[in-house]
């Protein structure tokens, strides 16, 4: 199960409008485990409405009962059966975050999970979207989506395949469990501060750990180190960390490089890697280094300047690490930063 954020994630979604949109199908099959995920935001302070577009038909009066009482505090909007429901929904006033409730997830042509998009990636791709999306159909939306944020109707578009918690994880964790589509992220790049934060960058590296890239560093070499790593939030939510290890008085390592696979493609890693090298350079520092067997980082440090290489005054640092490439940066006066960097 995915570590969940609740104070940190309700900072940012407290007193704001998030609109849930599902149809008819999909909300009675999981009628209960969307409407305690609604519940949930609204113990958040979350501002809610819930679209959908159940005909009002006998049938279905025991929903739109249980909907009335489970969510007194969640605006209510049906849609008319015989209307488009997407276009609908995307007419409605506007909100910080609209989620759209699939029954799988959007996928590429490959069946590859989507995680986060800005608009100019949706049009440049969406033809080679995958089938994998129940109502294939949606992706005709893709181009009202676009133009919506485009025109500062919509800040945050969220695609989720319904499942338990889905809403919950997707609001309140690092990774998601879907397809957020947004243009504005705003990207900080953060010293620890206080026991809060050397609690979210601990789960962070824990859970890249996992994936073999990391070595291990708990909460208490966090907190005795603090003074070296940062944090990359976009939108106030940390998402990636990095560690300054002084080697030398010319030369930091750059350490524990973790960027949620979220926002893989969003040049997250171009962010923080080029944040980490004006820190450095701040610091006085003429050099970088860095030792990894991660493909993606390689061929990132490459394409921002780096050179794979293993001078002879670092061979103890090297020989912790043996057989782990290293790359190395000189540090120039000015900042230089590659227009081709990924």
């Amino acid at each position: 199960m995915p570590r969940l954020y609740i104070e940190e994630y309700t900072r940012i979604l407290a007193g704001r409008h998030v609109s849930i949109a599902c149809r008819e199908g999909i909300l009675r099959d999981h009628l209960a485990v969307i409407l305690n995920d609604i519940k949930f935001l609204n113990r958040q302070g979350v501002i809610t409405t819930l679209f959908h577009n159940m005909a009002n038909r006998f049938a279905n009066q025991k929903h739109f009962r249980n909907i009335a009482e489970r969510l007194p505090e969640t605006r209510i909007v049906r849609v008319d059966a015989d209307t488009d429901f997407y276009s609908a929904v995307l007419e409605q006033d506007p909100v910080f975050k609209l989620i759209f409730l699939e029954r799988k997830y959007l996928t590429d042509a490959k069946g590859r999970r989507l995680n986060a998009l800005d608009t100019r990636r949706v049009r440049d791709t969406w033809q080679g979207y995958g089938d994998l999306i129940a109502n294939t159909n949606f992706k005709s939306t893709m181009e009202k989506i676009c133009s919506c944020i485009d025109a500062g109707h919509l800040d945050r578009v969220h695609i989720l395949p319904v499942r338990k918690h889905t809403i919950k994880h997707e609001l309140f964790t690092v990774e998601g469990t879907g397809t957020l589509i947004a243009n504005d992220f705003q990207e900080a790049f953060l010293p620890i501060l206080n026991e809060e934060d050397e609690q979210l960058l601990a789960g962070i590296l824990q859970l890249y750990k996992n994936k073999g890239y990391l070595k291990p560093r708990d909460r208490a070499y966090i907190a005795a180190h603090r003074d070296n790593f940062y944090m990359t939030q976009i939108d106030g939510i940390a998402v990636g960390c990095v560690e300054l290890l002084p080697i030398d008085r010319q030369t930091a390592e750059l350490g524990a490089l973790a960027i949620s696979t979220r926002f893989h493609g969003q040049r997250i890693g171009v962010f923080t890697v080029n944040s980490f090298i004006a820190e450095a350079r701040k610091r006085g520092y003429q050099r970088i280094i860095s030792l990894t067997k991660n493909p993606r980082l390689q061929t990132l440090y490459r394409n921002l300047g780096f050179e794979k290489q293993s001078p002879r005054q670092y061979a103890e640092r090297q020989a912790r690490s043996a057989g782990t490439p290293m790359f190395v940066k000189a540090l120039r006066s000015t900042s230089s930063i590659p227009t081709h960097a990924i």
